[in-house]
């Protein structure tokens, strides 16, 4: 994945639907927030869980937003986004030989910190199923690797776009809570869902889930670097011992900004929501009518999108020959795992200008 962005790096006026961050900027009450702390001066260490105003409004967020209930005092942790927080909870939970379950297509850093730490990754390869988990494929997966410790999900999907309605979240919950599997479910995307409310697992799995989100996609904030984990006190505590040693605590000005988002920023996200569905419209219908079979997305910024047959089913040679001479920027599905070769990610996190574009340009080149 390093090699090809190196690879796009080097092209001139390419026009990236690669991205994975909102193009829009952080909401303005957000960064008068931080001005404001930097201003009086708010540049000292602060609590390594979080500030625990910071703590309290995350946790109002999740009530509000998912029906969760979080301790802020024992329960919750503020990290340097997400990333981190999937670094502390891996660190934390998997050992030398533990077998990790792992829908599939995924985000390829859950392979890393899976090899990191020693354990084992079992792919669960859901092109077959549309891209989503199914109950039954969880079940006879669980029968064959009864002793694994936990399983990712991650909803609204990086790559694919795809998520789960609250039936299809019970009917997975239904399943695990008869077993002893973590859940490790990162919801980053929460806020990015079209038509319909995000639910998240741990609503169902309280108990067995340990729930990753931040601001980063919902409030256009991935350079502030706010992510957060919660679950269960007992767990949370030990998750947190690794965060103390990897990062001691948060920007301070940074959390002033985090609380404002939570706190009066709830619903900062929709007008993006509106944007996005529209350029999702398009770029999903552009993109089928040049033979590029998807699902609609319903949630994230990204279509999954399967290469026509006519052309190279490569997807790294593929999506490097069309930056090469078409100057449009794709991720290659086969660096998502199984499920994911012969398709290609495209993210619509830029302006409709760009995807308007992008499409005129793959359609001369496939021309």
């Amino acid at each position: 994945m390093y090699g090809f962005s190196e690879k796009l790096a080097e092209i001139p006026d390419l026009i990236k639907l690669t991205l994975g961050e909102p193009d829009f900027a952080t909401p303005e009450h957000v960064k008068k927030a931080a001005i404001a702390a930097i201003q009086n001066n708010d540049s000292h260490y602060t609590a390594t869980w979080g500030r625990i105003e910071t703590r309290k409004a995350a946790a109002d967020f999740l009530k509000q937003k998912y029906g969760l209930d979080y301790n802020p005092e024992t329960e919750l942790v503020i990290t340097n986004g997400v990333t981190e927080a999937m670094f502390d909870t891996m660190e934390t939970l998997i050992s030398d030989g533990d077998e990790v379950l792992i829908p599939t297509p995924a985000f390829p850093v859950y392979y890393s910190l899976i090899d990191l730490n020693g354990g084992k990754r079992v792919a669960i390869n859901t092109q077959d199923d549309d891209f989503l988990l199914t109950p039954q494929k969880l079940q006879n997966v669980i029968a064959k690797h009864p002793n694994a410790k936990a399983l990712i999900l991650n909803f609204p999907s990086n790559p694919t776009g795809r998520t789960y309605s609250e039936s299809q979240i019970k009917a997975l919950a239904d399943v695990i809570a008869n077993t002893n599997l973590l859940v490790i479910s990162d919801e980053i995307y929460s806020e990015l869902t079209y038509g319909r409310k995000h639910t998240s697992i741990a609503k169902y799995l309280p108990e067995q889930t340990i729930l990753f989100n931040g601001l980063s996609k919902s409030h256009a904030m991935t350079g502030w670097r706010i992510g957060l984990f919660a679950g269960p006190a007992d767990l949370v505590t030990e998750i947190a011992k690794v965060h103390e040693l990897v990062t001691t605590s948060v920007m301070t000005a940074a959390q002033d900004a985090a609380e404002e988002a939570f706190g009066n920023g709830k619903d900062d996200a929709l007008p993006m929501v509106t944007e996005y569905v529209k350029r999702r419209d398009y770029l999903s219908n552009a993109l089928a009518d040049l033979g590029f079979e998807n699902h609609l997305p319903e949630g994230a910024f990204y279509i999954f999108a399967k290469i026509p047959a006519e052309y190279n089913q490569d997807s790294y040679d593929f999506c490097l020959d069309v930056a090469q001479n078409a100057r449009v920027g794709m991720i290659p599905g086969s660096s998502f795992g199984p499920g994911g070769e012969g398709y290609v990610r495209a993210s619509y996190a830029t302006s409709m200008d760009n995807l308007h574009e992008a499409i005129k340009r793959l359609q001369a080149y496939l021309n």
